[in-house]
């Protein structure tokens, strides 16, 4: 499954390096960007890990304000 599979199907705007804030933690929000998909889960780099974890969609993900000088995909735009 893919990014697009995901868009698609959990009507989400879920794109390689979106920004987003995860509210499941001790201390959340955490904040982190989406680096890939596998399977039906978001593989989403949080600020401060090494490496990326799975994180389900809709599951207390909140997408962040694209900047307006992105067109969503993580290229800035000039």
């Amino acid at each position: 499954m893919s990014l697009d599979w995901i868009r698609r199907n959990y009507i989400v705007p879920a794109r390689r390096g979106a920004r987003v804030a995860y509210d499941g933690a001790i201390g959340s929000p955490r904040h982190g960007t989406i680096v890939g998909a596998r399977q039906q889960y978001l593989k989403i780099l949080m600020d401060g890990d090494a490496k990326p974890g799975l994180y389900h969609p809709t599951w207390m993900i909140r997408f962040l304000p694209t900047d307006t000088r992105t067109a969503g995909d993580g290229e800035v735009r000039s």
